[in-house]
């Protein structure tokens, strides 16, 4: 086969990717623009939100703080095992709860989170778009995306700043289970040198990661949901879609968040 063929299909391969991702980059971007310019204007659905809220923050809540609980365990484990000697009442307390506060809280929440919300929020939503519920919906002069995605995002955006407060102290907690019953740390001194570690810009960046991480979650499941396929095939996509791109975004996202604090 001629080798010109074969760099211009390859090329040409490499552009339809390029293209397609751009395309799919701008419709997000608009359907997240339209979402948000509903903030601004009525009717609201309060009682819609505090159903999501209730959804996405309280029954999370376990799932959480399960994994917060024991990756602070597993953390002063590693930080043990690997110090030997030098894993002092100081080290151990420190990089536990540093790695948790701005790391390890937020990103594994989000994206616990992600996997129990996006896939729910896309499942439900593309089901109404299969059953021709949304179209009931304009028909009865209801606004799909007031009534359907705005309270979702936003209840995401609120909840998981939330979740992951609870979940750096879960994990925290964790870690000083460990510390203090396995070995034999001094529980004051434990405690002390946690809080001398843990500064406002720590507590101030989590907070950030975590209401960013709600806002893509929210996003993506409702935006794959929104835009589902026809039949049982394209609401199971919608909902691989809505946790994949969900994953892939909160990690893009904490590394660009961690560059722009630290």
């Amino acid at each position: 086969m001629n080798p010109g063929i074969i760099v211009f299909g390859f090329l040409a391969s490499v552009g339809r990717s390029v293209l397609a991702l751009l395309n799919a980059t701008g419709r997000i971007t608009l359907f997240a623009v339209q979402t948000l310019s509903h903030l601004l204007r009525p009717p609201y659905y309060p009682v819609e939100f505090a159903r999501q809220m209730l959804s996405i923050g309280y029954f999370s809540l376990p799932v959480v703080g399960m994994t917060a609980l024991f990756t602070g365990a597993a953390l002063a484990l590693q930080i043990k095992a690997g110090g030997g000697q030098i894993a002092s009442e100081t080290l151990v307390p420190s990089v536990v709860a540093i790695g948790i506060v701005r790391e390890l809280g937020p990103v594994l929440a989000g994206l616990m989170v992600a996997g129990r919300i996006s896939s729910s929020i896309a499942a439900e939503i593309g089901t109404m778009r299969v059953t021709e519920q949304i179209d009931a919906l304009t028909t009865l002069s209801t606004d799909p995306m007031k009534y359907l995605v705005l309270p979702r995002v936003l209840a995401a955006f609120v909840a998981l700043p939330l979740l992951v407060a609870v979940a750096n102290v879960i994990g925290i907690f964790g870690g000083y289970l460990i510390a203090v019953g396995t070995f034999g740390f001094n529980p004051g001194a434990y405690i002390r040198n946690t809080l001398d570690y843990i500064d406002q810009i720590s507590v101030v960046s989590s907070l950030v990661k975590a209401g960013t991480f709600g806002f893509i979650l929210g996003l993506m499941g409702c935006y794959h949901g929104y835009n589902s396929g026809r039949g049982a095939l394209g609401v199971g996509q919608a909902t691989t879609n809505a946790v994949v791109s969900s994953s892939i975004l909160i990690l893009a996202a904490n590394y660009m968040l961690t560059q722009a604090f630290f």
